[in-house]
């Protein structure tokens, strides 16, 4: 790990068979869900980084989701190449076979000749490392490399009180080896247990080395040696140099796949060894070459596999609960995500044993030996926050793939745990950290790119005519980020339900959802808010919900980088039905409300958009000053468009651009006399309701408003 973390750990301490109930949504009127803005501000700043993309749908994740990977034969590797011994419970290894693992045994980037050093003169090594980094193998070539032979395996169910027995009288053997030492909590591994064995070694001119995982149940004074393994790439260069010669590997070691096999980090000494054999098949022709591209998604594939497939209790319930919440934080705070891991535990229990009533314990858990089993890393980073960035502790997988891969193979693997994942995203999705719901929306699109059916009836649907507006506002977010990395079909359910009001919430969710999946494919959503525009203007009384939602998916296209050709658009459309008409100014005028937040100005992107195009001298700086003045002119509209200019002012205050922008628009809209009038009151009055001092910068204003006609 890179840093040392707080002692922080799940707030878990309830009885597993009472959940947290959900919040219950205000009685007697409907909840209010945020801000349109502020759903796209959350998605763009909380979504997996694999997610945040353009808004334009290029589905890079969808190869990865579905499974489509060419898997080929199962490659059988002899695995003395990294982890010798393996097939050996107990007894003598043969000579021969530690010839062989010596010539292809890699200590260049290891501790390899500190240990050796060690071992020589104590007699007796703990060597601890991560699982499968060839730690047994460096245990047998520090006996060799010592001569002490023979090399006897000891059964690795050998208590440390049965060694000190087994070793009082000579044998055979000069060296010993116990692999994979279970020290726990009843078992630790304390300085006395070597004592007796380093004595007894000495006596009888013999060597043992254990290996173990980290734990913290091995006695500071024991002094265990770290096994770090060497980088995979040394690894595959020996393992191909002294299996295929110098030319061969040398061509091997430049092939575009190999670089990019050797680019990604973390890799077992195991993986990389199969990965030799497998190129030197390919070499001889028993494996093409896109076996060789897809080996390390299908080992990414393999390993989470074995870590849901096991029923034993290697990787137990909560640890796999764990893995699927790392999966949906991956990158977020590691408090978040061990927080949240134990109330999918708490619901897969539950699923197991309905009467399951065993408390969780608070305390207890290993970090590192947590993250360690999950291949996982941890750092400090910076977290976006509704109070600003702020320092977070996060933990990610080393592989970046291993996420979508292994919430896919939950979702379509083992669907006996699709109902306590429905419970437990649904609870996600109704939290108020914006982080947690837009995980959870995620983790849905995932979801509904490997079987979009069951997502939709499970989880999307249920949610958009949920009673919890966060639970609403989260369907709004799944439905973008499933289109977004490649799910099919998402633009007809978006358009489906956006131009049908028979169920108003569903509605709303899918006339949000076109804000955001709009941009690119701006003719066919404009005509979805229109249609369903048209539909609310002919009802006697309007559905609220939908009516003000309407011009915010609107300012949603229009702030989008497709905003020239939509406002074009909606342009056209001013002298058409009336709720056209509302429509286009409704959504300019709420555009116009809007601030780019997280910029040090708070710059109005409405300002920013027309001094940009003014300057390329483009037709949007037209249409900006012809909306405008039409929503001057119109009565229903005269209000909120003096509002959005007040609220420029103030902006102007601050920053000089905007003043810039704001005095150029100002000049443009004066074309006739009774607009410059009209401006010119405007800017003798700036002030809001609320009062306060006469802003400067309106004075600055009036003196740079120009009318375009004598007055």
């Amino acid at each position: 790990m890179s840093a040392t973390p707080p002692e922080t750990e799940a707030q878990a301490g309830e009885p597993v068979a009472k959940a947290a109930p959900e919040e219950a949504a205000p009685a007697g009127k409907e909840e209010r869900a945020q801000e349109a803005w502020a759903t796209r501000r959350e998605l763009e700043s909380h979504a997996p980084q694999s997610m945040r993309l353009d808004g334009t749908n290029n589905g890079v994740l969808a190869g990865l989701i579905v499974g489509d990977v060419i898997t080929g034969g199962k490659t059988e590797i002899n695995y003395l190449l990294g982890d010798p011994g393996a097939a050996h419970t107990s007894g003598e290894i043969p000579e021969a076979t530690l010839d062989l693992v010596s010539r292809t045994f890699v200590t260049e980037g290891t501790p390899f000749d500190a240990l050796l050093d060690r071992l020589r003169q104590e007699h007796v090594l703990v060597l601890t490392g991560d699982p499968f980094t060839g730690r047994r193998a460096a245990a047998l070539m520090l006996l060799h490399r010592l001569g002490a032979a023979p090399v006897h395996v000891l059964d690795r169910e050998t208590s440390l009180s049965e060694l000190s027995r087994r070793f009082i009288a000579p044998g055979k053997a000069r060296g010993h080896v116990l692999s994979d030492l279970a020290v726990s909590r009843d078992q630790p591994l304390h300085e006395a247990h070597l004592l007796a064995l380093r004595s007894r070694m000495k006596e009888q001119q013999g060597y043992l080395v254990i290996t173990t995982g980290h734990s913290p149940y091995i006695e500071a004074t024991v002094r265990p040696g770290p096994w770090l393994p060497p980088k995979a790439r040394a690894v595959l260069e020996m393992q191909l140099r002294r299996n295929a010669g110098e030319e061969v590997a040398h061509h091997l070691l430049t092939l575009p796949a190999v670089g990019a096999f050797l680019a990604r980090e973390d890799h077992q000494v195991r993986e990389v060894a199969e990965y030799a054999a497998l190129l030197i098949r390919h070499v001889v022709g028993d494996a093409d070459m896109a076996q060789v591209e897809q080996y390390s998604l299908n080992r990414l594939e393999q390993q989470i596999q074995e870590w849901f497939e096991d029923s034993t209790d290697i990787v137990r319930l909560r640890e796999k609960a764990f893995l699927i919440a790392l999966s949906v934080f991956d990158g977020g705070p590691y408090a978040l995500t061990a927080e949240l891991s134990d109330t999918l535990y708490s619901e897969l229990q539950r699923t197991g044993d309905p009467e399951y009533n065993q408390r969780i314990p608070v305390f207890g858990t290993n970090i590192g030996k947590r993250l360690q089993d999950a291949r996982a890393r941890t750092d400090w980073a910076s977290e976006d926050t509704e109070w600003g960035p702020v320092k977070q502790f996060v933990a990610s997988f080393r592989d970046s793939r291993t996420s979508p891969v292994l919430l896919r193979e939950v979702w379509t693997g083992h669907p006996s745990a699709r109902p306590a994942l429905v419970k437990w995203l649904g609870r996600l999705a109704n939290d108020r950290r914006p982080l947690v719901r837009t995980r959870a929306a995620a983790t849905v699109a995932v979801m509904a790119v490997a079987d979009l059916p069951s997502a939709m009836a499970l989880i999307i649907e249920p949610w958009a005519v949920s009673d919890h507006a966060r639970q609403r506002t989260t369907a709004v977010t799944a439905l973008t980020l499933s289109h977004r990395i490649g799910a099919p079909n998402i633009p007809r359910i978006v358009d489906g339900w956006s131009t049908n009001a028979d169920e108003p919430r569903r509605c709303w969710v899918a006339v949000r959802a076109q804000g955001l999946i709009g941009p690119e494919r701006p003719r066919e959503a404009l005509a979805a808010l229109r249609t369903q525009a048209r539909v609310q203007s002919g009802k006697s009384t309007a559905d609220p919900l939908l009516s003000e939602e309407l011009p915010e998916s609107t300012a949603l296209l229009l702030l989008s980088p497709q905003g020239d050709r939509i406002l074009a658009d909606l342009v056209s459309t001013l002298r058409d039905h009336r709720s056209a008409t509302d429509l286009a100014i409704g959504g300019f005028l709420a555009a116009c409300r809007h601030t780019c937040e997280g910029t040090e100005q708070n710059r109005p992107p409405v300002l920013d958009w027309y001094a940009r195009v003014r300057i390329d001298g483009t037709a949007a700086a037209d249409n900006i000053v012809m909306i405008l003045r039409t929503a001057l002119d119109d009565p229903a509209f005269t209000e909120p468009a003096t509002a959005a200019f007040r609220k420029w002012i103030t902006a102007a205050e601050a920053d000089q651009a905007t003043e810039w922008a704001l005095a150029s628009l100002l000049s443009a809209l004066a074309a006739t006399p009774r607009e410059y009038a009209r401006l010119d009151y405007l800017l003798r009055n700036p002030r809001s309701e609320e009062g306060g001092p006469y802003p400067a910068v309106a004075a600055r204003l009036r003196t740079a408003l120009r009318p375009a006609v004598s007055v």
